[in-house]
């Protein structure tokens, strides 16, 4: 208990980014309370409605798993569950994990409203640490946009292995980007330093870590097999062009007013845009699987990932 105790604690930076004002107020407004991008066809302009934009990326989501009616999953840092609701209509069973309370809170309201209580389930617990989930018990593990979050985003990848059943599949949502050293020369430093705050204030240590390819050889560290990418740069780019529009003017007066600590989300919908259009960074979901020979191999006691959960 003590441990899961000081790793919740840890959290305090994430807790303190999602609590902010900013970021209530812009999530409730702008996506109704999800905290994710929605999916657009290539070359679309206008990104209305914004509601239908989230559940096609959530529908994209479903696919990406492929998983049958039925199937039990893990959300990891499911925020206000609207993710996990959309995919339990779709027939999963979910399990949500949030280290913020308040998201696990209006969670719990939201499965309420929608009467599904016996699909989805949620507590506050940290995905470093999913002692309350048993090896080899979840057919499939999904973040969206939660895995840069992470302190320890190797310890995480192997918590998501031990607790997926042989074959079970993996799907990350996540972002990429251009490793600074590797970036053209003719990268604003403006824009290299925002992105810097912008990781630092949003509480994101990973996320300068994910360039391109580290995903993928971190899996395969972590011995999953079948690892799959699919580049959504231009599926998520009419929302992003929408957060640019919407943050604009508030970005230049808090920029005159030098308010960026309080504003990361402002900061991040401008500069975020010029950075994808410039393509120093992007959005990918990379897929994976776990082997059946090496989960069977753990769970006899031959391999190192096998932990008992009292």
């Amino acid at each position: 208990m003590f441990k899961e105790e000081a790793s919740l604690a840890s959290y305090s930076s994430v807790n303190e980014y999602y609590s902010s004002w900013e970021s209530r107020i812009g999530y409730w407004l702008v996506l109704g309370g999800t905290r994710h991008f929605g999916y657009y066809k290539p070359g679309t302009k206008w990104p209305f409605p914004i509601n239908a934009a989230l559940r096609r990326m959530e529908d994209h989501l479903f696919g990406f798993l492929g998983l049958p009616a039925g199937s039990k999953v893990l959300d990891a840092g499911c925020g206000t569950c609207d993710v996990a609701i959309h995919l339990a209509r779709r027939g999963l069973r979910v399990q949500g994990v949030d280290v913020t309370d308040f998201h696990v809170q209006w969670a719990q309201q939201n499965i309420r409203d929608w009467g599904l209580e016996d699909k989805v389930t949620v507590e506050v617990a940290d995905y470093h640490h999913l002692d309350s989930i048993p090896d080899n018990s979840l057919d499939g593990v999904y973040t969206l946009e939660t895995f840069v979050h992470a302190r320890d985003p190797k310890q995480v990848l192997q918590e998501f292995f031990r607790v997926l059943k042989p074959g079970g599949s993996l799907a990350l949502y996540e972002y990429w980007y251009i490793a600074y050293p590797e970036l053209p020369s003719d990268t604003p430093e403006y824009l290299i330093e925002s992105t810097k705050r912008i990781s630092k204030r949003g509480a994101m240590p990973t996320k300068e870590r994910l360039s391109r390819g580290v995903l993928r050889s971190w899996l395969e560290e972590q011995q999953f097999i079948d690892v799959d990418e699919e580049d959504l740069s231009e599926n998520i780019r009419p929302m992003a062009r929408l957060f640019y529009v919407m943050a604009y003017i508030p970005f230049l007066i808090i920029s005159f007013l030098g308010l960026h600590a309080w504003f990361v989300n402002t900061e991040a919908g401008v500069q975020g845009y010029r950075g994808l259009r410039r393509k120093v960074w992007g959005y990918h979901a990379v897929r994976a699987t776990k082997p059946v020979s090496k989960a069977m191999d753990d769970s006899n006691g031959t391999g190192a990932r096998s932990r008992k959960v009292g």
